[in-house]
């Protein structure tokens, strides 16, 4: 199962739009918030509510089930800076759920402890590492979880000089 992850997209609809193109063979889009736009705009993407989509009617969370896995889907704000990724392991946990998508700090991040993966797609319209943009494409096969993360192309400046 191929399930494209993104975040924190702040108004860069083009992208999600050509996301959908790109991968055409997807059994799912998943937003992690910060969309800044109605969910209507964007068929086909489930999407939860970011720090900046306080005028849009979204939900805060949603659990999904995906063959034998359970995703939480998450901006993240809602947890505190310190021990943050700690807070959202034991949060999905409780929810049964061994995966959680989540937004928020715009860094790509990857990581595995207590049975939970934990992946932060980065941002689309900007990364607060110095890394390009970015999204994930997550993999579930079976047990199987898989996640990589793909960094777009940074736009190319304009030079200054004529030659």
């Amino acid at each position: 199962m191929k399930i494209v992850v993104v975040s924190d997209s702040h108004g860069r609809d083009d992208l999600l739009y050509d996301l959908q193109l790109q991968h055409g063979d997807a059994d799912a889009f998943l937003h992690c918030g910060d969309v800044e736009n109605d969910a209507e705009s964007f068929p086909g993407y489930v999407i939860v509510q970011g720090n900046n989509d306080y005028y849009y009617d979204l939900p805060a969370e949603r659990i999904l089930p995906f063959g034998e896995h359970r995703i939480l889907l998450i901006h993240s704000h809602q947890f505190p800076y310190r021990k943050r990724e700690e807070r959202m392991r034991a949060y999905a946990q409780e929810r049964g759920c061994d995966i959680v998508c989540y937004g928020h700090t715009h860094v790509a991040d990857l990581h595995r402890a207590d049975g939970i993966t934990l992946l932060n797609p980065g941002s689309l319209k900007y990364s607060r590492d110095g890394r390009p943009p970015s999204y994930a494409i997550l993999t579930l096969d079976g047990p199987r979880v898989d996640a990589k993360h793909i960094f777009l192309e940074p736009p190319k400046s304009k030079s200054r000089f004529f030659w």
